[in-house]
Order: structure tokens, then C-alpha cells, then sequence
């Protein structure tokens, strides 16, 4: 396994602990309380097992837990970031942005002073976990940095009576046909489906509505070409993480 694969296997691995294996209930609860929310112990717990068991390397305990520990500390302190009434709505992009530095920097390190050499003889091709990654970013993740964008640039959600959380399930299932249809090279059908979403949603006298759809798509269809964007760095990532 080289570095560029260590690398993307972190990467995954912070998805999976801050996205997927915490509820939206218990990641509000842990950003209004801090230190003293005491599922914030659990998830740094979550946070180190993940980031250990999916390095395939014994010698990375240390680089897990360097990165659980700061993963701990950012989210108790996160809490008086959210009450800063400079930074607080930029709150997300901040903790999320110091996550992928550490992890980087872990990364880094870890590849200059330790041999990596994977526990299970198993070649991982850097390709194979891009795609992953890729359509990970594209699910709850993707849902979540949309809500911050709208958090931060104070754009207000129009009331309706739409189906509880049928937007999202919308834009999870257009990012991962995108996704899937550029990996595939159907660039038309991803045309048409722009289009054909265009004629869904926007038919709307509601002006408000409207632009907080057409917003909320750019961002989803954003993402998901950003995601294709991430496969082919393949062979850059390569360059500098061997």
C-alpha cells in the first residue's frame, strides 16, 4: 500500500465516524454541550477504531489515536465556536477543515518514519477507494455541507409541505446518478437529467422556493462533479503520497 492509499483509507474512515456512525440528534447534542456531552467520548472512541482498523497496519495505533485525540478536543471546543457570533456560522467548514489537516499531517508523518505495510496481503488500488470516497462525499456528507452553505450565507428555507426529508433523499439519489453516469462517460444523460429536474422543481410561482431549489441543486450537482473531479487525481495524488 502506498501513501496515496493510507491517505484515502483516513479520509474514508473520518467520513464514516463524523457522518455516518453519529445521528443528526446526537451531533447537535454534542456541538451545544461540548465537553460535557457524553456521547463526545464515544464518538472520539468511534473516531480511533475506524481511523486503526482501516489503516491495515498495526504501527498506525499511534497515528489513530493522535488523530481521535484531536478529533476529541476540536469537537468539545467546537461548541464556543458555534456561540462566536464572528465565526460561529462557519463553524462546520472550520471543524471539518482542521479534521482533514490532522489527518493529512498524521498521514505525512507517519509515511516519512514508518514502513507501510499492510497486515492483509491485499492489493488496494488508489482507483477503487477514490470511487468510494467519491460516492461517500456524495450521501449524508453532501446533504450536510449543503445546509451549512445555506447556514452560513443566511438563506432562509421556505416553509412548505413537502414530505419530511424528501429533498434529501432527492439530492443523495441525483449525486449518485451523476456520479455514477460520468464514471460510466454518459455526459448526456447527465445533461438530461439537469433538465429534467429543471422541469420538476422549478415550475414554481413561490420566487423564494424557487431560488432556494435552484441554489440547492447547483450545490448537489456541484458536489457530485467535484466528486468525478477527485478520480481523476488519481495520478497527482500518486505523485506526492508515494
Amino acid at each position: 500500500m502506498h501513501l496515496s492509499g493510507l491517505l484515502t483509507l483516513q479520509l474514508i474512515a473520518h467520513l464514516m465516524a463524523d457522518f455516518f456512525f453519529q445521528t443528526d440528534r446526537l451531533a447537535k447534542e454534542k456541538n451545544q454541550l461540548g465537553f460535557q456531552c457524553p456521547f463526545l467520548k464515544w464518538h472520539a472512541l468511534i473516531v480511533f477504531l475506524l481511523s486503526w482498523i482501516l489503516s491495515f497496519q498495526l504501527t498506525f495505533a499511534g497515528g489513530a489515536l493522535i488523530i481521535a485525540i484531536t478529533h476529541f478536543l476540536m469537537d468539545g471546543f467546537k461548541k464556543y465556536l458555534n456561540q462566536s457570533k464572528l465565526f460561529g456560522k462557519y463553524a462546520f467548514f472550520i471543524d471539518q477543515g482542521f479534521h482533514f489537516l490532522v489527518i493529512i499531517l498524521v498521514v505525512f508523518f507517519f509515511g516519512r518514519y514508518f514502513e507501510i505495510q499492510s497486515i492483509l496481503p491485499l492489493r488496494l488500488p488508489i482507483k477503487g477507494l477514490l470511487i468510494i470516497l467519491a460516492f461517500l462525499i456524495c450521501l449524508k456528507p453532501a446533504n450536510i455541507f449543503i445546509k451549512e452553505v445555506f447556514r452560513a450565507f443566511e438563506i432562509p428555507v421556505p416553509d412548505n409541505d413537502d414530505l419530511p426529508n424528501a429533498g434529501k433523499l432527492i439530492g443523495v439519489l441525483e449525486r449518485v446518478l451523476v456520479l455514477t453516469f460520468i464514471l460510466l462517460g454518459q455526459f448526456q444523460a447527465v445533461g438530461f437529467l439537469i433538465a429534467a429536474k429543471s422541469i420538476l422543481r422549478y415550475k414554481n410561482d413561490d420566487t423564494l422556493k424557487t431560488e432556494y431549489v435552484l441554489i440547492g441543486t447547483m450545490l448537489s450537482f456541484g458536489i457530485a462533479l467535484l466528486a468525478a473531479v477527485l478520480l481523476s487525481l488519481e495520478r497527482l495524488v500518486g505523485l506526492y503520497f508515494v
